[in-house]
C-alpha cells in the first residue's frame, strides 16, 4: 500500500471508530497541524508506544498485561497478553521489541515469532524494582529507569534508580538520588542523558562521558503552574529532530527546547502517559493517555526521519 494511502486509511479508520477530538492549540513550528484523533479507547492504562519504522505501532496496557499492535493498515490486535506488565517499549537495531517489564526484568521480543528472551533481571543479585522506561543508544546499550510503581515492598533495590545495560550484558547503576525516575531520553548526539522523575517537579540532564558513564547532573526544566508554582513530575518523553523534548505531564504534552525553555503545551482529553513519533514521514505523534490511544499530525518530525 502506498505510504500516503496508508496514512489516510489510518486517519479515516480513526475518524469512523472514535471521531475527532477538539483541535489542540498549535505550538509554533511544532504542531499539531490538524485535529487530534482518538484512535482507540477502553483500555485500562496505556503506556510505552513504540514505532517499528515499518508502519506498525506497539503499546502497553499495563493492568491487563497486554502489548497491543496497531498495524500498517490500521488494524488493532493483541500482540501478547503475557507482557508481565510491560511499560516502556522500544525497538533495538535487530528489530526486537525491548520491554521494561514491571515484574522485574528487561526482555526482548522477536515480533515475528513472538518469542521472548530476558536481557537483565537484577543488579548485585537482587531483582530490579519495576523497570519503567528506556532509551537505546547507538551501541545497543540501554539506559532505563527503575522506580517503585508495581514493585514489591520493601523495594528489592532499596531505592529508585537509573541503570545502563551494556550490549555485553553488564549492568551499571548510574543514578540513585531521584524520586521515582520515570521518562528517559538521549539528546540527538547522545552526549546528554535526560531523566524525568515523576516524584518531583525538576527534570534533570547529565553529560554522557562515554556510553554508560555520566557526569554529575544539573537541573534542566521544572514543571510549574502558570503562577510559577511547582506542579508535579513527568511520565514519558520523546524527542524530535530538532532536539525538542515532548514531556507528558498533568498539563498535557509539554514541548521543551534543548535550552530547557517551554515552547508550548498540547492538551489532550486525558492526561498523557507517554508519546512517540511514527508514521511514514515521522510526523505523526502518538500519545498513550490513560484509557486511549491518540494521534496527531505534526510540523515537527521524528529524530532521523526523512520527509516523503
Amino acid at each position: 500500500m502506498p505510504r500516503f494511502s496508508w496514512l489516510c486509511l489510518v486517519f479515516l479508520l480513526a475518524t469512523s471508530l472514535a471521531g475527532f477530538v477538539s483541535a489542540a492549540e498549535t505550538v509554533p513550528g511544532v504542531g499539531p497541524s490538524g485535529e487530534i484523533l482518538r484512535l482507540h479507547t477502553d483500555f485500562a492504562f496505556t503506556e510505552g508506544p513504540a514505532y517499528d519504522g515499518q508502519g506498525n505501532l506497539y503499546f502497553s496496557d499495563i493492568p491487563n498485561a497486554r502489548i497491543h499492535l496497531l498495524d500498517s493498515e490500521g488494524n488493532l490486535s493483541v500482540f501478547t497478553d503475557q507482557s508481565r506488565h510491560s511499560n516502556g517499549l522500544m525497538f533495538n537495531a535487530a528489530g526486537e521489541l525491548v520491554a521494561c517489564e514491571m515484574e522485574g526484568q528487561l526482555a526482548a521480543w522477536n515480533v515475528k515469532t513472538k518469542t521472548r528472551r530476558i536481557l537483565a533481571d537484577g543488579y548485585q543479585g537482587k531483582r530490579f524494582n519495576a523497570p519503567n522506561d528506556l532509551i537505546i543508544d547507538r551501541l545497543g546499550g540501554i539506559y532505563f529507569t527503575d522506580p517503585h510503581y508495581r514493585a514489591p515492598e520493601p523495594l528489592p533495590q532499596g531505592k529508585t534508580c537509573v541503570y545502563y545495560l551494556a550490549a555485553d550484558g553488564t549492568v551499571t547503576r548510574l543514578i540513585d538520588d531521584l524520586i521515582a525516575p520515570n521518562g528517559i531520553m538521549l539528546a540527538p548526539d547522545e552526549h546528554t542523558l535526560y531523566v524525568f522523575p515523576s516524584g518531583e517537579s525538576t527534570m534533570r540532564k547529565y553529560a554522557v562521558d562515554k556510553p554508560g558513564q555520566i557526569g554529575s547532573g544539573e537541573d534542566f526544566y521544572t514543571v510549574t503552574t502558570a503562577e510559577g508554582e511547582k506542579a508535579g513530575g513527568c511520565d514519558g518523553v520523546t524527542i524530535d529532530n530538532q532536539g525538542n523534548l515532548y514531556l507528558t505531564t498533568r498539563f498535557g504534552i509539554q514541548v521543551v527546547n534543548p535550552a530547557g525553555e517551554l515552547l508550548g503545551t498540547i492538551e489532550l482529553p486525558e492526561q498523557p502517559a507517554n508519546v512517540t513519533f511514527g508514521g511514514p514521514d515521522g510526523k505523526t505523534l502518538y500519545a498513550t493517555a490513560r484509557t486511549s490511544l491518540y494521534a496527531m499530525q505534526m510540523l515537527s518530525q521524528r529524530l532521523g526521519a526523512r520527509s516523503k
